[in-house]
């Protein structure tokens, strides 16, 4: 959580934006929040309403156990993705997209929230970039471990292991090959503007 402060209190200037640096809650079973109350089935989430990051550490033993993504890094990536949404909402994203959707019939607001979400991958791997340039903390296998991670949390393995079924249509975070694909453009141009889900034609 630190290393994600140092890396976007230098990125979000260069944007006329400060960072305001958010607070995590570690919780196990069920936690209560400004966006309501929240078990633990509903994995990571960020809330914009406190600015908080809630985190149920029983997912980092599912990841690995049940979802075959283990290591530190593969977590750091789930960190580093929910700090990527509180980035949306410091720039003004999450309450524009929030706007759209309550306008939207299913369909699209599922299509937002998918974009939403690949962005916030790709802020993750912007943040391991620079902080990759900075501290050369990385060895091969972490980069794997998170593409794993992305590939383990796509909706279509999601819904293959719970359903047996893929429905497009439901996904509201995508596919594994586009969690994957964000993550690694992020990672490998460190740049915000790169990361412009919503104008990309093709996500």
């Amino acid at each position: 959580l630190a290393d994600t402060e140092d890396t976007w209190r230098t990125l979000l200037p260069r944007l006329g934006r400060t960072y305001e640096d958010p607070q995590m809650v570690l919780f196990t079973g069920a936690v209560h929040s400004a966006c309501g109350t929240a078990s633990s089935a509903v994995g990571p989430f960020y809330c914009p309403g406190d600015q908080k990051v809630y985190l149920d550490l029983s997912f980092f033993n599912d990841m690995a156990r049940r979802l075959g993504a283990p290591g530190d890094f593969a977590q750091a990536y789930v960190i580093a993705h929910e700090i990527g949404h509180h980035v949306q909402n410091l720039l003004g994203i999450a309450e524009k997209v929030s706007r759209l959707q309550q306008r939207g019939a299913t369909a699209e607001r599922n299509a937002l929230s998918v974009r939403m979400e690949l962005q916030a991958d790709c802020f993750a791997g912007v943040w391991a970039h620079h902080a990759e340039r900075k501290k050369s903390f990385l060895d091969p296998n972490d980069v794997d471990e998170a593409l794993r991670a992305a590939n383990a949390i796509g909706d279509d393995m999601l819904q293959k292991q719970s359903r047996g079924v893929v429905v497009p249509d439901s996904f509201t975070h995508g596919s594994s090959a586009q969690r994957i694909r964000w993550f690694r453009t992020g990672f490998e141009t460190g740049s915000m503007k790169a990361c412009d889900t919503f104008a990309a034609r093709d996500v």
